[in-house]
């Protein structure tokens, strides 16, 4: 068993790494003050081919796996641009693989080249205000009329959707009362996105990662031509989970930067900050909280890297995928409060960049899936114990 990156692997991270250091911890700060999409980093990877990493070479993409996508945007993480630079193509990366996966041929030639050459944008619209993670009961309607849909409903925590021109919609077109099974009966959209014409985008002030946005959708009248369906009316929710356990797995990926990246500017301020003449990294007081986390955040990017090579061999990866993403949050957040406390006061002042990292690193313990959920998961898969919800 070989834990090594291959030279071609090696090659995606050192060019990810060159490439971010045009966009150093000062850009990142500057778009954290100030919020505003960060248009020149998403041309600069569009530009560069690696939006399609993960996409079929057939429609411009470079045909690779989720283990190479993980490098990328692990990379992207750990140059300092945390969930900020992550998110702003996070989505591109891995949101359409229901379409690669269940598209018509039609759907990915028109869909697909696009949204690699990065001259589309596209958000996610599954959540629902008073839903959660419970999606099959979604309340979001998609009606038929001739060949057009008509949607209303509202969704939640909408990255992107302020400056996105597609989105990819979960709705339900059959009334959950009149199916089999409670997955049934919700279908999968990927459609233009106009901002006023049917649907209504409220940003929603947030904790971090200003520089992407986070919306609730108030759709009323959101028409949608039948040919931009995803698979067949009612399969929808089958269709989503082909992009589940790699969401997971990328968003690991982007925890184990953020944890990298906090690691290093602690590291680099304990060996050079003076106090009783000598510096704080010689104590162990300082020195082992920082191996312990180093140790943690090295462990949870072996479990990353293992989900992503089950999945991208076609094996079952659900339990891989959420340990990966449990165990990388929580080293994330725990190498990034400790990375505050190693540098004292100096860790609450913005321009030390490891608060942004703290702030930002709790996105992946929040989202896509709560720790809790995912102990639940592991508890009854894995353990075998009864379900508790």
């Amino acid at each position: 068993m070989d834990f090594e990156l291959n030279e071609e692997q090696q090659t995606i991270r050192d060019s990810i790494l060159k490439l971010c250091a045009r966009f150093d911890d000062s850009y990142w700060l500057e778009k954290d003050r100030h919020g505003g999409f960060p248009e020149e980093f998403h041309a600069a990877i569009a530009q560069a081919g690696w939006l399609g990493i993960a996409m079929p070479e057939a429609y411009g993409g470079a045909g690779l796996g989720i283990t190479e996508a993980a490098i990328l945007l692990e990379a992207i993480a750990e140059s300092g641009a945390a969930m900020s630079g992550a998110s702003a193509i996070h989505m591109n990366i891995f949101g359409l693989q229901p379409v690669v996966v269940f598209g018509s041929d039609e759907q990915k030639a028109r869909m697909l080249p696009p949204l690699i050459a990065g001259a589309d944008k596209a958000c996610f619209a599954v959540t629902e205000p008073n839903i959660g993670l419970n999606t099959t009961a979604l309340m979001t309607r998609a009606e038929k009329h001739g060949d057009r849909y008509i949607v209303t409903g509202e969704k939640i925590w909408i990255s992107t959707a302020q400056v996105a021109n597609k989105i990819l919609l979960l709705a339900r077109t059959t009334p959950r009362a009149n199916v089999k099974r409670k997955t049934d009966g919700l279908t999968l959209f990927y459609t233009d996105f106009h901002r006023g014409e049917g649907i209504e985008v409220r940003e929603i002030e947030k904790l971090g990662r200003k520089a992407v946005d986070s919306n609730m959708l108030f759709i009323n009248g959101m028409e949608i031509p039948e040919a931009d369906r995803i698979g067949a009316e009612g399969d929808g929710f089958k269709s989503i989970l082909h992009g589940m356990n790699p969401e997971r797995i990328l968003i690991a990926a982007e925890a184990v930067g953020i944890g990298r990246a906090a690691l290093r500017k602690a590291a680099a301020y304990a060996k050079e900050r003076i106090v009783f003449d000598r510096p704080i990294g010689q104590n162990q007081g300082i020195a082992h909280p920082l191996a312990r986390c180093w140790m943690e955040v090295e462990a949870a990017y072996l479990m990353v890297m293992r989900a992503a090579d089950a999945y991208d061999r076609g094996k079952e990866c659900g339990v891989e995928a959420n340990s990966a993403k449990y165990l990388a949050a929580e080293a994330a957040f725990h190498a990034c409060e400790t990375a505050v406390m190693t540098l004292g006061g100096m860790g609450y002042a913005k321009e030390y960049h490891v608060e942004r990292y703290l702030r930002e690193a709790l996105i992946p313990r929040i989202a896509p899936i709560s720790p809790h959920m995912i102990m639940n998961f592991i508890a009854e898969r894995v353990l075998g114990l009864p379900k508790s919800y």
